[in-house]
């Protein structure tokens, strides 16, 4: 029997408005524009898929004035060509429609007509977060902000019983950020708490290992991008010098030679948005190379609605991970999608039992 399919593309976008504002390492957001991709066959609407593709500012390499033009013109080529609806073949036939330079594109189709091969039901691959509601274990985030707004969410993250927190570093005043990663260690110790830093680039060079020696007495698990990327040798030199376990993030993003950037780097770990390194199979294949070259790995959502999450979450349960993922900004905007997935007890959960709010 042929899975070869006609089908029809199409787009939708909505504005998500934060509900508090979101500093990053390149300013702060107050809102995020998402495009949700639906995909049906010609003429049958009792079975829709939903994608996302969502370009983040500063970041995704498809962030650009043309964007939503580019978008239309990828959909309007996927409409009018045959598809072969299974796993294995979709992700192969995105990648050939879709050019690398437009990462969140590729991921958005991908999931859009994964979604649709297993029956619109919001179910993208088999694993077991959706299947059996196996949870996932996730840190808990410390946004940049003042000193106060983050020692509130300190405290709030470790009420709600989470035992790994992230905490984004490089926005205010070192020594308060000290401040803050002591009075964490002084709640929790290492045994009880996993704690991680995220710089986002923010150390120069010269500055880079004596922080880090700084930051050694706090049983740190990692350190995100402690300098901006693209130096390399340097990245390299703090990979093996620096106590504290270097993650590779934003370094990650552009790079199709993948071997490359992992031989010269070494990390010790490399952290995974599949919306910005190209989607499902893009990740897939970080995965496999960084298991292969024994080097730790998660996942991290890049401020994605309920869709992308949902997606994002699914492609790390087929791991089973162990380690504490970074999926756990669902509850950001104030206009989200409704949707199964809830955040309890530093875990994310899909609830067998709930509903998805259509987008419109």
């Amino acid at each position: 029997m042929s899975l070869s399919a006609s089908l029809e593309f199409s787009y939708l976008k909505r504005t998500l408005l934060f509900r508090f504002e979101a500093g990053t390492s390149r300013g702060v957001m107050h809102t995020r524009d998402v495009f949700w991709i639906k995909v049906h066959r010609k003429g049958d609407l009792n079975q829709i898929g939903w994608g996302e593709a969502a370009p983040l500012a500063g970041l995704s390499p498809d962030f650009r004035p043309d964007f939503e033009a580019q978008l239309g013109s990828i959909l309007k080529q996927a409409s009018a060509r045959s598809w072969e609806l299974e796993e294995q073949s979709v992700l192969q036939q995105v990648k050939e429609l879709v050019p690398f330079s437009l990462p969140s594109i590729r991921f958005g189709l991908e999931t859009a007509l994964l979604d649709l091969t297993n029956g619109g039901r919001k179910r993208i691959l088999a694993n077991a977060f959706f299947d059996q509601g196996t949870p996932i274990p996730i840190n808990g985030l410390i946004w940049m902000g003042t000193k106060g707004f983050m020692l509130q969410q300190i405290h709030q993250k470790l009420e709600e019983g989470f035992s790994c927190l992230k905490m984004k570093i490089g926005a205010i005043d070192f020594d308060q950020e000290l401040e803050l990663l002591h009075f964490i260690r002084q709640q929790k110790n290492a045994t009880e708490l996993t704690l991680r830093v995220d710089a986002n680039g923010a150390f120069p060079v010269h500055e880079a290992l004596s922080k880090l020696e700084q930051l050694q007495s706090f049983d740190l698990h990692s350190i995100e991008q402690p300098i901006r990327v693209g130096q390399w040798e340097a990245m390299r030199e703090l990979a093996q010098q620096s106590q504290v376990p270097i993650a590779l993030d934003e370094e990650l993003i552009g790079h199709s030679n993948k071997e490359e950037v992992l031989n010269f780097i070494q990390p010790q770990y490399i952290i995974l948005k599949p919306s910005l390194l190209g989607g499902i199979l893009e990740t897939q294949e970080w995965i496999q190379l960084a298991e292969e070259m024994e080097i730790g790995w998660w996942t991290t959502s890049a401020l994605e609605s309920s869709i992308g999450l949902n997606a994002i979450s699914q492609l790390t349960s087929t791991y089973l991970p162990s380690l504490p993922q970074g999926l756990g900004t669902g509850k950001l905007y104030h206009n989200n999608l409704a949707s199964p997935l809830i955040v309890e007890s530093g875990e994310i959960k899909y609830q067998q039992e709930g509903t998805w709010e259509t987008p419109c």
